[in-house]
Parts: C-alpha cells; sequence; structure tokens
C-alpha cells in the first residue's frame, strides 16, 4: 500500500525514525515534511542522525499564525494527495501539521491513521488539545499510547479503530539508548558529571508569551542554586531577550541539540524541569523524577503514578519541588512494552 506521513515538528521526526523503518518493510512510504520547524537544529538534525528517509516533500510553511499556518497546509496538502493518490495518510501527535494532513485527508476521503491519539489535557485554552480533539474525531484508525487515552475517546463518542499499540517514543528510546552513549563527550564540554545537574527546557507558547509566567520561571531555576542545563528553543530566546530576561551563572544556557545529545543529557540528569509533553515521557522511560511546568499534563499516567508533578508557574512550588520532589513508587509499564511500530504496521495490514 502507498502511505503519506506527514511530519512537522521535531517530536514527529522522533516518533517517526521507529514506525518509518518499520513501514517500509512492506509498504511504500511518501513524507511530507511541512517545515513547521525549519531551523537546522530542529529539523535537519533529527532526519540525519536517526537515519529518517529524507522527505519526498518538503512544503516550507515555516512559522506564522495558526490559521495561517494550517490554511497554507490544507492547500499544499490537498495537491499532493491527488496527485499520489495514497491508500492512509498517517499524522503523529498534536501540531498544525496533524490537524492540516488529517483534514485534508478526511475531505478527499483517504482514511487517516493517528499515533498518539486519545491524549487531553482538557485545557482547549490550548492549540495542541484543539488539533488532538478535531483529529481524532476525523481519524480512522486511533492508535492509543495508554488505557486512559481509550477512556478519553469513548467519553468523547468515539468508538470505533481504536487500538492500544503503546508510546512510539518508548520504541525511539530504546532504539537510540545505547547509540546515545557516543554524545557522552557532550558532558565535559559543559563541565558538568553524570547525576549533579537538572535538565530543564521551555518553549510552550502559554509560557513564553506570558513575560510573567515566563519570568517565574526563569527566577526560580536562578535561585535554585543548582546546576542547570537548557538547550534553549529559539522562539523561547527570543521572547526572553525581548523581555529583558538573565540567568544566573548556575544555569548553562546551549542552544537547541539533537536526540541523541537530549537522551544522553536526560540519561545523566538527577532530575529534568519541563513543559515539553514528550520530554516528561522521556523523563519517564529514563527513570527521572520530572517537574512540569505547566497548569495541566495529557501525560496524566506519569503524576498518578508519583513520577511526575505538575506545578504550573509559581515559583515557591518549582523552588519547592526542585528541592524535594521525589519518586513515590516503583516504575510501571504504562507506555506499553517498546513494540509500537510492530504493532502499527499489524494492524494496518488487517486493513489491506
Amino acid at each position: 500500500m502507498k502511505i503519506i506521513t506527514i511530519v512537522g515538528a521535531r517530536p514527529q521526526f522522533i516518533k517517526a525514525a521507529p514506525v518509518s523503518k518499520t513501514l517500509r518493510t512492506e509498504h511504500e512510504e511518501i513524507i511530507i515534511h511541512t517545515g513547521q520547524h525549519y531551523d537546522a537544529n530542529m529539523s535537519d538534525i533529527f532526519f540525519n542522525e536517526l537515519k529518517i528517509p529524507r522527505p519526498d516533500y518538503n512544503l516550507e510553511i515555516g512559522s506564522g499564525s495558526h490559521g495561517m499556518m494550517t490554511g497554507r497546509m490544507l492547500e499544499k496538502l490537498e495537491e499532493i494527495y491527488l496527485k499520489e493518490k495514497p491508500d492512509f495518510v498517517l499524522v503523529y501527535g498534536d501540531t498544525n501539521s496533524t490537524l492540516a494532513g488529517a483534514l485534508a485527508a478526511s475531505k478527499l476521503l483517504i482514511p487517516v491513521i493517528h499515533i498518539e491519539a486519545g491524549l487531553r489535557s482538557f485545557n482547549k485554552a490550548m492549540p495542541e488539545e484543539q488539533n488532538r480533539i478535531l483529529t481524532d474525531h476525523i481519524s480512522d484508525l486511533l492508535l492509543v499510547p495508554t488505557e486512559d487515552a481509550i477512556k478519553n475517546l469513548t467519553n468523547e463518542g468515539i468508538k470505533k479503530g481504536i487500538h492500544n499499540v503503546g508510546d512510539v517514543m518508548y520504541d525511539a528510546v530504546l532504539m537510540f539508548k545505547e547509540i546515545a552513549k557516543s554524545k557522552s563527550g557532550l558532558l565535559k564540554e559543559l563541565d558538568v558529571n553524570s547525576g549533579e545537574y537538572i535538565l530543564t527546557t521551555i518553549h510552550r507558547a502559554e509560557n513564553t508569551n506570558d513575560i510573567n509566567r515566563l519570568r517565574n520561571m526563569i527566577e526560580a531555576l536562578n535561585e535554585s542554586g543548582e546546576k542547570i542545563i537548557l538547550p534553549l528553543h529559539p522562539r523561547t530566546k527570543k521572547f526572553i531577550e525581548g523581555y529583558g530576561l538573565n540567568f544566573n551563572e548556575n544555569i548553562k544556557v546551549i542552544d537547541p541539540i539533537g536526540y541523541l545529545e537530549m537522551l544522553m543529557l536526560e540519561e545523566n540528569s538527577k532530575m529534568i524541569v519541563t513543559d515539553s509533553g514528550g520530554v516528561q515521557k522521556e523523563a519517564y522511560f529514563m527513570g527521572k523524577p520530572c517537574i512540569t511546568m505547566r497548569d495541566e499534563t495529557e501525560w496524566v499516567e506519569t503524576v498518578a503514578c508519583g513520577w511526575n508533578v505538575v506545578v504550573g508557574t509559581d515559583k515557591n512550588k518549582i523552588l519547592d519541588n526542585i528541592r524535594n520532589f521525589k519518586p513515590t513508587s516503583i516504575q510501571q509499564a504504562i507506555f506499553g512494552d517498546g513494540n509500537a511500530a510492530q504493532k502499527i504496521l499489524n494492524i494496518i495490514n488487517e486493513r489491506r
């Protein structure tokens, strides 16, 4: 069969690595990169180091308002779909690329496969939440990573096409964890030792667009006194500079890094402080305590089992948990067995 895969942002490149490799053992895959992430450190490096097949099409959409980005993607994707006539369109996660890919396919009656379906933060002010809900309701195969995701879908009246395959990001971690050790020289370069630093990421729009939220986060990190490594998203850097905010000497700010270097920094950290959905999961896979600087999380399982705490952007809560938070249970296999890609292939084959 011919399957079109839509990617556009860092987390989707990572998820595509194990899935594309498995799909291509039996089917023809065409990759369309929307260009939502276009900086070399946020895009090209992932295709190179994860050996993901180069995109067959790059829409080069770039940044812009949600409406502008989604509209341009719809127009260009429809044109490609009509030309390629795929049997399925496969989308990942919750970005504008995901919604545009699914909506353009649905309008042309092309079956949609949504990997990472069923996640909910229950905050519709987040564009990601709107993208998830809309994509789920027009998808034919809803491939979920957890049991809670199934409950979310059934509560919304979605009953057909749901399969719990586990989390493809766990597949990716297992695929690349050992290879990531080749990047261990980064610790020496950053002048830190394993287990003595906190890894932090900040990129969510609701945090970066609000000077008070961003200031609280940075002040908490500054006042923690901990050694902190912060790979800084270009968009976050722009806002920090625009707001006139500064970091103390305990925070080592570095440029965005590739997936292998990120895995290495995660595995050698003592704790992870983030507002990223994907990094929350990677913290769990690596057995690291996680502090989430958001008001809610779609990965509720990590909170329920005591390995993740959601603190919002309250400076005192962030500081208190950096100093005191410890996991409260033994980890469980809540994200599957690391064989999601093969399960996805099997389910697609059943639809021949």
